[in-house]
């Protein structure tokens, strides 16, 4: 049976530019701004299937608000590896979990040493100074026009870092005003390193040696610290991973005899301060972190007991098998002076692609957190939007039968006065419909305020950013 949300994960190779959406209610005339987002477009090269969600060819897509009016434009990201499977008809680059034929001689160089990069940026955006760029896992990222999406190159940087792994989900340190984000160095030596971003220099702030590195998909920050979440998801041989026959997630190995930990790193003085162990967990997303006091941290994640999901993200088991149900809401409590972390769910409703008020909030205490998640009892796409109140432990959501949204994205309100104050926007997929729409919801009330539709599907994406512009 065809699953009612396969439509997310087949192509749309048009690209197009409304200048004005039809609009069901009403969008906030005070909403000026564009939020653009990241995620696949393309699912196949030739006739041979991309395997993993996560290797779907980079798209963006452009919404533009003001007076009331919704705008949209999508475009490909003109990377190497789109450029190249599509000429050749077949997959050219290794990914995620797609791995070209090679000789072992290949693989090691491509691993060891800097060759032409996919450049294949699908996961997130973000801004430095005047640059936007679109990221994906691995230390480089893809600078773009945002208003017209148009691919500009990679964003060039004078040093080089000896990298192979870095997080799409880089923090901004508004006090610093620099970017922060994890590169794992892979090598003789394994390495987390710490580094400071701005669009014209990277400058490292920490870096900790480990025996072996885990995966990881993103990180917290507070104002005084960097916490790394170190998995029980590792990779196991070096060896294996250079010269053996599988895709890079498949040399990680989950380990449930080994505790996972939570790295402290002190910022300003670039030390591990604290290295604490909890039960084995994995994450992709973190939710955000703050200091409880000088001795304790609270760290929010949405949490898995292990790292399944990672295979069940695969787009045959997508469409073939029942979605599993997403991450808890969880919050760790995390003792910087001896012990282990503990952690209790602070929703009875999962979550997943968490967002928060982030400017004001992020690594600080707060109230709010909104994200995608399953409604319970069904075994569904990610098709309902939660809001959680982590003060009064309480969840809202929105929910429409047929419809599987994306990441919610907060927008505040102009001179907001409360955390939850504004809007959430949100990429919806119509099942019934075929296509797409914008939703625009009132944050405080998780009420429709009006929707904006699109007149042809946009694929499963991952993140996106608003901006001022």
């Amino acid at each position: 049976m065809t699953k009612a949300y396969a439509q997310g994960f087949s192509s749309q190779h048009s690209e197009i530019s409304i200048s004005e959406l039809p609009i069901h209610g009403q969008f906030p005339t005070w909403l000026r701004g564009t939020l653009i987002r990241n995620g696949p477009g393309q699912f196949e090269v030739g006739k041979t299937p991309i395997p993993h969600w996560f290797d779907g060819l980079a798209q963006l897509h452009r919404f533009s608000f003001g007076d009331g009016k919704v705008s949209y434009g999508n475009r490909f990201i003109r990377s190497n590896a789109y450029a190249k499977d599509n000429q050749t008809g077949k997959i050219n680059y290794r990914g995620f979990a797609v791995d070209p034929c090679r000789t072992m001689f290949q693989k090691a160089f491509a691993l060891f040493i800097e060759q032409e990069p996919a450049n294949n940026t699908v996961v997130n955006i973000t801004r430095l100074e005047d640059d936007f760029i679109a990221m994906t896992e691995f230390p480089l990222a893809v600078r773009f026009d945002p208003h017209t999406l148009e691919t500009l190159g990679v964003l060039d940087y004078d040093e080089k870092v000896n990298a192979q792994l870095a997080t799409a989900h880089p923090h901004y340190d508004f006090a610093r005003r620099v970017g922060i984000n994890h590169m794992t160095r892979i090598g003789r030596k394994m390495n987390y390193d710490l580094y400071a971003l701005t669009s014209k220099k990277r400058t490292k702030l920490a870096s900790v040696t480990v025996k072996s590195p885990s995966y990881m998909h993103s990180f917290s920050t507070t104002p005084r610290y960097i916490i790394l979440a170190d998995y029980s998801f590792k990779l196991k041989s070096l060896i294996q991973l250079a010269f053996g026959d599988k895709p890079f997630i498949q040399n990680f190995v989950w380990d449930d005899t080994e505790d996972s930990h939570f790295l402290v790193i002190d910022i300003e003085r670039g030390k591990l301060v604290a290295e604490v162990p909890t039960d084995p967990f994995f994450c992709f997303h973190h939710i955000n972190a703050y200091e409880a006091d000088d001795n304790t941290l609270i760290v929010d994640l949405s949490a898995y007991d292990d790292a399944h999901l990672i295979d069940q993200l695969y787009v045959d088991a997508l469409l073939q098998q029942d979605y599993p149900q997403v991450g808890e809401f969880r919050r760790y409590t995390v003792p910087l002076n001896g012990g282990r972390a503990s952690y209790e769910v602070l929703s009875d409703e999962s979550i997943e692609l968490p967002r928060i008020n982030y400017k004001p909030h992020n690594g600080r205490d707060y109230q709010f957190a909104y994200g995608a998640s399953v409604q319970k009892g069904t075994s569904d796409f990610l098709n309902q939007i939660v809001k959680v109140d982590v003060k009064n432990r309480q969840t809202s959501v929105w929910y429409e039968e047929g419809c599987y949204p994306s990441e919610p994205v907060f927008v505040p309100a102009p001179n907001a006065q409360a955390e939850d104050d504004g809007v959430l926007l949100v990429v919806v997929l119509d099942s019934r419909a075929g296509n797409s729409f914008m939703l625009a919801l009132d944050a405080q009330s998780m009420q429709e305020l009006g929707r904006a539709i699109v007149p042809q599907h946009i694929p499963f994406g991952f993140h996106g950013s608003f901006f001022d512009i």
